[in-house]
């Protein structure tokens, strides 16, 4: 690579011990809950064999990478945070910038898969079976995936190709984008485009994939003659559409923008609701408000 900079410093969140000590133990919960709520969402799933459809089949691979994306970012965010491992090479940087832009477009697609999936079902009841078969949501999941990683590899390759000459100290808990946009000393144009380009094929896109998706299901909904006929359909698709809510509005901000955004601090703190948060949230909303997942676990 062209960089005459070794490794990084990473600031975190500058503050007083205690804080910082209070936001590690919030960061350690939270890290904790994900990949204990996100697992059984797997074994439960596994387990059940009225959960084995190609709806919970998704949610198990989205919950799999949810695993695997907060665990790319957490632990070196709290080894950060204690004082620890503050330095990061460049090259474990990029690889780490490299995969969690790849695992935050592969949940792009696999939420976008599973709008269309919900569209089938509400929409052609009776041939879903026939048409979302085990092959074809096998074949959407192996794409999701593939894709994601594809889509992100020329734009992780032009950032390991810019220049850092100094300052060394990146203003995060991990490495974005918009971090080593901040500090190279060439010219950023091509990343910036780059990023723009896929920002747009892999969020846009996904996220048009999601709402016409969602605009068919809606105006299905709609044409139920019966109050419950209303509600059993829209509560096959609730989970689903609150956490695409969640995602697409906290990844839009963060990306899909002409060039880096000025406020590293704000991204900051997206990024943290983006990365830590929301891989919380997800096995939540799908066990509240997914009757067949209560019933598996036993609260319905």
């Amino acid at each position: 690579n062209g960089t005459g900079v070794e490794e990084f410093i990473l600031l975190a969140f500058p503050g007083t011990w205690h804080s910082r000590v209070s936001l590690v133990v919030v960061f350690a919960l939270t890290y904790s809950l994900t990949v204990i709520g996100n697992a059984c969402i797997i074994a439960l799933v596994w387990m059940n064999s009225n959960l084995q459809t190609p709806m919970y089949f998704f949610l198990c691979n989205l919950s799999f990478l949810e695993i695997w994306y907060t665990t790319g970012i957490v632990p070196k965010a709290i080894g950060v945070m204690l004082g620890t491992s503050q330095t990061i090479s460049f090259r474990v940087c990029i690889l780490q910038l490299f995969f969690l832009l790849s695992l935050g477009s592969t949940e792009c697609f696999l939420l976008s898969v599973m709008a269309y999936d919900r569209y089938l079902a509400i929409c052609y009841p009776l041939r879903y079976s026939s048409l979302m078969n085990s092959g074809l949501s096998a074949r959407l999941a192996l794409s999701s995936w593939l894709g994601g990683f594809l889509a992100v590899s020329l734009l992780a390759f032009l950032t390991s190709r810019l220049t850092f000459c100094g300052p060394d100290v990146i203003n995060h808990f991990l490495c974005d984008i918009d971090s080593c946009l901040a500090l190279s000393c060439s010219d950023t144009w091509p990343v910036e485009l780059a990023t723009f380009l896929v920002s747009l094929i892999v969020v846009v896109a996904s996220c048009v994939v999601t709402l016409v998706s969602y605009i068919y299901i809606i105006s299905s909904i709609l044409r139920i003659q019966s109050v419950h006929g209303r509600k059993k359909a829209f509560s096959t698709c609730s989970a689903h559409l609150s956490v695409v809510t969640i995602w697409y509005g906290s990844t839009m901000f963060l990306y899909v923008k002409p060039s880096a955004q000025n406020s590293l601090d704000l991204n900051k703190l997206v990024n943290t609701f983006n990365t830590v948060v929301t891989p919380l949230l997800n096995p939540f909303i799908y066990t509240l408000r997914n009757k067949e997942v209560r019933q598996a676990m036993g609260w319905a």
